[in-house]
Order: C-alpha cells, then structure tokens, then sequence
C-alpha cells in the first residue's frame, strides 16, 4: 500500500492528509492522542475498492495546530478537505474524537456526508463527570508532560483481552505516541468538554449510520452507543467481543469486515 501525501493550508497553518486507493472517496477521522495512522490497517484493506482519504487533524501528527481547536474548526478543516479533493459527497467515520468532528461536519455540511460511522464514538455532550476527569487530564498534562499523560492513560483504551495476548500492540500503540504539544491536548480536551449534545444529527441527517462498539470500552459507554443506535432510520450496529476502545487495532480483521460491509452497502 502507498500513500499520497498532500497538504493545504487551514487557519493559516500547515495541514497534513493522505490518500490511498481508488474508487469512491472514505474520509477517516482519528482520535484524540492519536495520528491518522492509527487507520493504517484498514486504509490497506479498503484501499483495493475505495479512495480512502486520512486527515492528521490540526495539532496531531504533521499537521500545526490552528487557533480554534474546537470540534466545530476540526470539521471545518475536514471540510477543506472536501473542497481541495473535489468530493460531492462520501461516508464520513470517525475514531472517538474523530466521531466528534465527523457529527460537527455532518451538522453543519450534511450534503457532503453520505453515511456516517461512530467508531467507539458518541453523540453526548460530556457529562460533569467527564468534564471533571478532562480537568484532571489537563493538569496532568501541564504538570508532567504530554508522554508521560498519554502513556499512563493509553493502557485502559485496551481491553484486559487485549493486553494478555497482544501486550506488543499496547506497547507499540504507546511508542508511537510521542511528538504531541501540550497545548494541542490541551485544547483538544477544552473542545470536547464545550462540544454540544449532536443526538439531533441521528435524527435529522437521512444517511446510513454504522455504529461500532466496543464491549469494554471505558471511554465510550456501550449502553448509550446502543441507546443512540436506534435513532436513525438506518443503522448498522456491531459489537466488539475482545475490544475496548481500540477496536480497529484489538479487532482489526473483524472491524476491517465490518467497514467493507458498510461501505460496500452505500449507494
């Protein structure tokens, strides 16, 4: 699999994606603490049948950070995308905070979105108690560092399956985590905690949604992604057996399946 790299400016500043692929286009969102690479897996098995388009979103990875970090600006720059790649419309699925910016992007350029993809993601505002542990998380952060936060944090996005039989996975998802800035976090954590309730978005935007769950998932209830999956008028709902929050690389063949069978079924 080769990659092309490309880059155009967004909020004055450098911003980073690849494309692999032909076909139709797929725009893939990653997470918070994360670079697109962490789709690597399913950028190789899609790429055969679809133009798979995957953003370093401003502040991760190779892209700078912008001013506006909010989620609304993240769709924004996916939006850019849109534009420069000359795409009508095409699904959209995020990773986490990825499913943040892709409901943002939704809601305010539905015409561009085809299908959307929750990928251990959530409509819901954070709750106070969320908010409360992104508090903590930031000060963390501010007191010993973006490494040292991401690398105590990082193991409880596995599963306990996971990491008896696959420690390696955690450990290089780990490695590849070092080069964030603290002020990039920072603000990715300020624009989750500002985010609003996006339930509205299932309801009024009449794609194909697939909703992707992981059974362990600490991050993402599994409780409310059920609940949120019976709002569209269609729905494509799979649970992850093995999987907490990293079900694209604790699943990988099965979420590989599950995004083919997807896309494969939108017009």
């Amino acid at each position: 699999m080769s990659f092309s790299s490309k880059e155009i400016k967004f909020g004055g500043k450098k911003f980073f994606y690849r494309v692999t692929g032909s076909g139709k286009p797929v725009i893939l969102i990653h997470g918070f603490g994360e670079t697109g690479e962490v789709w690597n897996e399913q950028a190789a098995f899609l790429s055969g049948s679809y133009r798979i388009i995957i953003p370093d979103l401003p502040g991760s990875g190779r892209s700078e950070a912008v001013e506006d970090m909010s989620m609304e600006n993240l769709a924004e720059a996916v939006h850019a995308i849109i534009h420069e790649e000359d795409i009508h419309a095409c699904p959209v699925i995020g990773h986490s905070m990825g499913g943040y910016v892709a409901l943002a992007l939704a809601e305010s350029y539905y015409n561009h979105v085809s299908a959307l993809g929750l990928f251990h993601s959530t409509t819901y505002a954070d709750s106070e108690e969320k908010k409360e542990t992104r508090r903590k998380g930031i000060g963390f952060i501010r007191d010993h560092g973006v490494f040292e936060f991401l690398q105590s944090t990082s193991p409880n996005l596995f599963s306990r399956h996971t990491k008896e039989r696959s420690p390696e996975l955690v450990r290089a998802f780990i490695e590849g985590l070092r080069g964030f800035e603290p002020a990039s976090l920072i603000a990715y954590y300020e624009g989750m905690m500002a985010r609003p309730d996006r339930t509205a978005v299932l309801r009024n935007l009449h794609v194909p949604m697939l909703f992707v769950i992981g059974e362990y998932d600490a991050a993402v209830s599994p409780d409310d992604s059920l609940q949120q999956s019976y709002i569209p008028a269609i729905s494509y709902v799979h649970m992850l057996k093995h999987s907490a929050h990293m079900g694209m690389l604790e699943e990988k063949d099965i979420s590989n399946a599950i995004l083919k069978e997807f896309l494969d079924g939108v017009k």
